[in-house]
């Protein structure tokens, strides 16, 4: 990559307030504990499933929160909860969310011009040198999940892929797209099909998305369908090792009723090599750990009195320490914020 699109990406300074308003905070956070809510009422409906990267049964407890329980594979260390939301569960919960609603009528148009400026363009143009380094075309680009649909828009204005598709099922968010300029489907990923014309993409995307799932592995290998030998497959997600989620444990924003799959580079990068793909990197280039445990401790959720190094960083010098330590997190594989690059083989 280019020391053009690590600056932009991931050296570029960013903040939680940028793309979470804290005049709108409350109002999400009151949306979403009556999600939590209405989930802990359907505990009786989880189903238990193994490790969703390797396969293997057995672990330790890692944490349980609002209920609900996580497990850490003995065999690739990801963090899974176990049991998990059968699908009909999530099914309902994703469809009746309050706290989506609210995302997507009050925080994500509050927040659009930050997030297109510092994580979408930054984002597209990370995807189009990769295009260039790993030898992959620029026909169809396939986002899936793309949401509000603000990366699908930058692509689709800047004109460097010749077609750009977002597979998005829910019809608010598809519309939303629309009404960016972006061409969507709307079905969920594994119910397209051939004569939907999109096999043979070039490039598929999905950005924080696999962490939901309750079936990674089917997701990995439809995506492989879709997409032509050598075309690339680039999965964000938060990584189950990051600095965040290893010093806050249950308390990190990561770990959520939504968020079943906590994988790590590794676990991954093995699931999709299992899948049919050559991983070509596994970088971590996350720009909020060290703001979201030091909110933590200023809070009073989070104890570093007896560490005086991270005390010293997060609380007692962060103007002058706190952003070089997140770089030095993300550029050491470190940071709660996971990409993943794969070629199809």
């Amino acid at each position: 990559m280019s020391d053009t699109a690590t600056d932009r990406l991931q050296k570029q300074k960013l903040s939680e307030k940028e793309i979470c308003p804290d005049d709108l905070l409350k109002g999400q956070e009151e949306a979403f504990a009556r999600d939590v809510a209405r989930l802990q009422q359907r505990l009786g409906e989880f189903v238990s499933e193994p490790c969703p990267a390797c396969g293997a049964d057995t672990g330790a407890p890692a944490f349980e929160k609002w209920r609900f329980h996580y497990t850490t594979c003995a065999g690739c260390g990801t963090i899974y909860m176990k049991p998990r939301p059968s699908p009909a569960v999530m099914q309902s919960y994703y469809s009746n969310s309050e706290n989506y609603a609210y995302w997507g009528k009050y925080i994500f148009p509050a927040s659009e011009a930050a997030r297109k400026e510092k994580i979408h363009r930054p984002r597209h143009e990370k995807i189009v040198e990769m295009t260039q380094r790993f030898g992959a075309g620029r026909g169809l680009l396939l986002e899936v999940g793309p949401g509000f649909g603000t990366f699908c828009a930058v692509a689709t204005e800047e004109k460097k892929f010749q077609r750009v598709v977002g597979i998005e099922p829910t019809p608010e968010m598809a519309q939303a797209c629309r009404e960016r300029g972006a061409e969507v489907i709307e079905k969920r990923i594994e119910d397209i099909a051939d004569a939907d014309g999109l096999t043979g993409a070039d490039v598929l995307v999905a950005f924080e998305v696999i962490e939901h799932l309750y079936a990674p592995r089917k997701f990995v290998e439809q995506c492989a369908r879709l997409l032509r030998p050598g075309g690339l497959l680039v999965l964000t997600c938060p990584n189950g090792q990051g600095f965040d989620i290893a010093e806050l444990g249950a308390e990190s924003l990561a770990v959520d009723p939504e968020h079943v799959n906590l994988f790590n580079p590794q676990s991954l990068s093995q699931l999709a090599a299992s899948c049919g793909f050559e991983v070509k990197e596994a970088t971590t280039p996350g720009r909020l750990d060290a703001e979201f445990v030091r909110e933590a401790v200023l809070k009073g959720k989070h104890d570093v009195s007896k560490q005086p190094f991270l005390k010293r960083v997060l609380i007692d010098e962060w103007e002058r320490l706190g952003w070089p330590f997140q770089q030095f997190l993300a550029d050491h594989g470190l940071s709660a914020h996971l990409w993943i690059v794969a070629r199809k083989k």
